[in-house]
């Protein structure tokens, strides 16, 4: 290899990069360097993390059966400090450094007593950074501990000591508390701690650890909570669905010890849609979850699954229900107690053991597979439930797969159409937003590239409100519906409506230049056989204007299938932008544009209709009220504050041609001009 010279840059850039240039920081000066990455943010979460990381060692101290109180107090000039009656943090010179264990510990990255395991079994703290991390962070920290009939204090100031530790009286209390003021230049003028949410950790470890008494007391606005159960878990999981109607009203708990690994698992299914699992590792709490998790759910999964097969549901379901299935509606609690935890991070968000998997599967398989063998009514309720998921879920995958469009016994009849568009025609217009949404009829006539004498067909037009927006931009304006209600609202907008179904329509080959439609496929359980009828009718070159909601992606697919069936029975297909794509290939379009229009609309107008019961209306509402953190983050969505939902629903407007010859070939599929409008 040969390196070229580029004497412009040393002209230009006089670094040298020499022995001079490499700089080694102590332990606090790395971590006021480089804070989020030893507490994960300088923002509240960071900032509560300090008080976290107090509290843990605490508990540890409990864990080892030498602590039964901890004393937390949120100060008037914005310091916190953590108090227990442990131990008391060692205050012997160390060997190795010549000064106090204490001020090592607050000092020195990486130290601490929990590496060799015989002052502590089990612990949260594994990386001996946390009293570090909140010495160095703060403008002052001031420790106090009272050990072995002495008190001792020693001051810091923005992570270095003030002067030694020393003795300041004789005390026959012990314990160890640590007052502490985040410092503005880390954390901003912000660094204000929520009481809400300290009990809130607080009331968690109560349940883990039963036995230990966890105080608050908040001076600013004179508040003093204290946390101390004996229910355990099980209680826990009663807090998770207090709002919730529970399937199995006892939860089910199972405790073992399997691989030197304590597990303890308290689970309650409700008729809620989300899932709620509080995951902990040594009492640390663990929101992304991690291996002891991943144990947890292959072994619901294989428990559900045992059950179909071993009951009378095993003809229910023609392949094995997931984990996703099972998950819906359950509030879980998974506490594990391992001897050497490991955690991705300092702020300690996931278990990262990976041998955990296997072992707490093994653990809590049995004591699920009981639960479903004895539990007839719950269990039967809970697949139920499952399966439900399931098929919405298998609903959305094959969406995009030719067969399942041709479903030969589907139980739908023109009658059942006809009576459920009938009724609603009295109140169609009252009945949602989208129906007469100025912009998405202008998106739609937006998209019209025939000729100003063109003759239009609004196929299964209902009250024509979509034919008629087409006033100016076509010659004469024909309406198509199977709905005699429907049709007499047509005539008011539409030179010409008549009766008939899109699967047969009595009119001869290529008789219209323009066919138009919205919101129809959805409802079509043979889409493909509509589309090619469309097709028929058209002239060569003619052109087809249709719109859709559509998912946003596969994350909210499932979700919005199930809340589109609810509130509409008769809806068969939750069509992803890419399926109606490859379905009007398929049928032999082509020149295929799309537009997008994004529309709010308000979802207790849009389900307060006959066609939906007032339990699917409550059901449609739990599904919004209790969507999945991931769900949220590509579906917008708004709850009010008493309730109501509104959503902004993705329509899709299609433009696509028939072949100028007339043939049926398939053509290119390309995007139009689409946007967000």
């Amino acid at each position: 290899m040969e390196f070229s010279e580029q004497p412009h840059l040393t002209e230009t850039r006089d670094h040298n990069y020499d022995e001079t240039s490499v700089v080694v920081l102590s332990g606090v000066e790395a971590v006021r360097k480089c804070p989020a990455m030893y507490i994960g943010s300088t923002g509240p979460d960071g900032l509560h993390q300090l008080v976290y990381e107090l509290v843990e060692n605490a508990i540890d101290e409990f864990l080892a059966g030498q602590c039964q109180k901890v004393h937390i107090v949120l100060h008037e000039d914005g310091s916190c400090s953590v108090a227990d009656d442990g131990r008391g943090i060692p205050v012997a010179r160390h060997p190795s450094v010549n000064r106090s264990s204490a001020e090592v510990l607050l000092t020195l990255l990486h130290s601490g007593g929990k590496f060799h395991g015989k002052a502590y079994d089990l612990t949260g703290g594994v990386h001996g950074l946390g009293l570090t991390c909140v010495n160095a962070l703060s403008e002052w920290v001031r420790l106090e501990i009272r050990r072995d009939r002495q008190c001792y204090f020693q001051e810091f100031r923005l992570g270095m000591p003030e002067g030694e530790l020393c003795a300041i009286g004789e005390t026959s209390q012990r314990g160890t508390c640590i007052r502490f003021l985040p410092d503005r230049e880390i954390f901003g003028d912000g660094r204000k701690f929520s009481f809400d949410r300290v009990s809130a950790r607080l009331r968690e470890l109560a349940f883990l650890n039963s036995g230990v008494t966890l105080i608050i007391e908040d001076q600013r606005e004179h508040l003093c909570v204290e946390y101390c159960s004996t229910s355990g878990i099980v209680g826990l999981v009663h807090e998770i669905n207090r709002n919730r109607s529970p399937i199995n009203q006892k939860p089910l708990y199972c405790r073992n010890v399997c691989a030197e690994v304590e597990v303890e698992a308290a689970l309650q299914w409700t008729t809620s849609y989300g899932e709620e699992i509080y995951s902990f590792a040594n009492s640390v709490r663990t929101p992304r979850g991690g291996s002891h998790v991943e144990g947890l759910k292959l072994a619901l999964a294989r428990a559900i699954n045992q059950y179909a097969s071993a009951s009378s549901q095993q003809d229910l379901t023609e392949i094995e229900i997931t984990t996703l299935d099972v998950l819906e509606g359950l509030g879980a609690v998974l506490s594990v107690r391992v001897a050497h935890p490991q955690f991705d991070s300092q702020a300690k968000s996931r278990l990262v053991n990976s041998e955990l998997a296997k072992a707490i599967e093994h653990s809590l398989f049995e004591a699920l597979w009981s639960f479903f063998a004895e539990s007839n009514d719950a269990a039967r309720q809970i697949f139920a439930k499952a399966l439900e998921v399931q098929r919405a879920r298998l609903a959305v995958a094959r969406s995009s797969m030719p067969a399942p469009y041709f479903p030969q016994k589907r139980g739908y009849s023109l009658d059942i159409y006809r009576e459920q568009f009938g009724i609603r025609s009295k109140t169609w217009h009252d009945s949602c937003r989208w129906l007469t949404d100025d912009g998405l009829l202008r998106a739609h006539v937006e998209m019209c590239a025939v000729s100003p004498k063109a003759r239009m067909l609004d196929v299964c037009c209902g009250s024509g409100i979509v034919g008629g927006s087409f006033v100016g931009r076509v010659g004469y304006k024909v309406g198509l519906d199977i709905t005699p209600e429907m049709r007499n609202l047509a005539r008011t907008r539409l030179d010409e409506v008549r009766a008939g179904s899109i699967y047969k329509m009595d009119f001869d080959d290529n008789s219209f230049e323009l066919v138009v439609t919205r919101e129809v496929l959805h409802l079509l359980p043979e889409p493909r056989r509509a589309l090619l009828e469309v097709l028929r009718v058209l002239r060569p070159g003619g052109q087809l204007i249709f719109g859709q909601t559509v998912p946003y992606s596969e994350v909210d697919a499932a979700w919005m299938f199930r809340i589109f069936k609810k509130k509409q029975p008769l809806f068969c297909n939750n069509f992803l932008v890419e399926d109606l794509q490859q379905v009007l290939t398929e049928c032999g379009f082509h020149r295929i544009e799309i537009n997008e229009y994004l529309q709010w609309e308000p979802i207790d107008l849009w389900i307060d209709t006959h066609e939906t019961s007032a339990l699917h209306r409550q059901e449609i509402r739990e599904l919004y009220y209790n969507a999945p953190k991931d769900l949220r983050e590509v579906h917008p969505f708004e709850v009010s504050s008493d309730g109501r939902i509104t959503d902004q629903w993705r329509w899709c407007i299609f433009s696509a041609r028939k072949s100028d010859d007339g043939s049926n070939r398939a053509g290119p599929v390309t995007n139009g001009s689409a946007g967000h409008r």
